[in-house]
């Protein structure tokens, strides 16, 4: 039995969420923040038999859309003034974790 960890923008988290569940994947949802853009994402965790993660995984990438923002970054000048430059970053798309898990009990 394997451990998945999915990290996913939140933007995606409902089709993830849906696209599991309908697949039979039980799955736990939790609300996290992202360290660099302080954006919302959401942490799926599910445990899963081996011969099922790649269709997991499979699921979370037909799910989760990479894309494009502007996001606003702050850069210093000569003389002491900050200015506000927007700066295009690649948000969305997951990142995904398998676990061995040594024991499974549900009681």
């Amino acid at each position: 039995m394997k451990l998945v960890l999915a990290i996913v923008n939140k933007d995606d988290s409902s089709m993830v969420s849906a696209a599991l569940t309908q697949e039979g994947f039980p799955v736990t949802k939790l609300a996290t923040t992202g360290g660099f853009l302080m954006a919302g994402n959401t942490t799926f965790i599910s445990g899963v038999e081996d011969d099922k993660v790649d269709q997991v995984i499979r699921i979370i990438e037909q799910q989760s859309s990479r894309r494009t923002q502007l996001v606003p970054s702050t850069s210093t000048m000569d003389m002491g003034m900050y200015t506000s430059m927007p700066v295009e970053v690649t948000v969305g798309g997951a990142t995904i974790f398998v676990l061995d898990v040594d024991r499974f009990e549900k009681v």
